[in-house]
Order: C-alpha cells, then structure tokens, then sequence
C-alpha cells in the first residue's frame, strides 16, 4: 500500500496549492458575482391571485391528520406535498435583477470564476515530477 501524502488532492498526487489557489479565486469570483445581484420577492400569485393561504391548506390538513395519528400515511404525504408546495412558490415568486456594472468589472467576475473552477478542476488530475 502507498503512502499518501499531504500534498495529494482528489486520490492524485501533488495539486494541493493549485486547489487552494483555485478555490479563493473561486469564492473571489463567485462573491463579486453575487454582490451586483438584487434579489426582491413578489406576491404569492396565481392567475393574478394571491394564493399563499390556499398553499398552506394540504399543510394544516397534513398536521391536523399527524396529530390525530402520527402514523398516518396521507398525513405525512400532505404535510411534506404542503411544504414543498410553500417551498416552491416562494423560489418561484423570488425577482433576480443584475445591478448595472462596467464591462471591465464583468469580465473581472467572470475571469476569477472561470479561473479558479479552471484551477480546481486541475488540481485533481495526477501531476507528474517530469513537468516541474
């Protein structure tokens, strides 16, 4: 059996600072990114609507039924169907807007990310000593 070593990254040997590197310049990326996204939600809508008391009706039936016997199937079936619903329509009522930025400060945010994603994905093939 090998002995591993602590520069190994991923099974394969070396790539440890490449990994790293690749990683802040990932969450460098990735946070610039996210800092010129708004993110606002909308009302609980259907067919112009509002629908959030009529989400939370399988909900309450899925409790009521829980309470009476804690091992009722539809019960469990309702409460988990009535989150999901709850779930769902709020992801689905959430607006994301990309705040207005220079092209230079896109391209930067991109760069960082691709870079970074581009290191780590790098740092989990085998290096050999012949390339260094």
């Amino acid at each position: 059996m090998q002995q591993r070593q602590f520069k190994d990254v991923g099974g394969t040997s070396g790539g440890l600072g490449e990994f790293f590197l690749g990683l802040g310049l990932a969450c460098a990326g990735g946070y610039f990114l996210t800092q010129q996204v708004s993110v606002s939600s909308n009302m609980f809508t259907m067919w112009g609507y509002n629908s959030f008391g009529l989400s939370l009706i399988p909900f309450f039936l899925g409790v009521l039924l829980l309470f009476a016997n804690a091992k009722s199937i539809a019960g469990h079936v309702l409460l988990y169907l009535g989150l999901i619903i709850i779930f769902a329509g709020v992801i689905m009522n959430l607006r994301i807007y990309f705040q207005p930025t220079s092209l230079f400060n896109t391209l930067m945010m991109l760069g960082l990310l691709a870079a970074g994603v581009g290191l780590i994905i790098k740092s989990l093939r085998p290096h050999s000593d012949e390339e260094k």
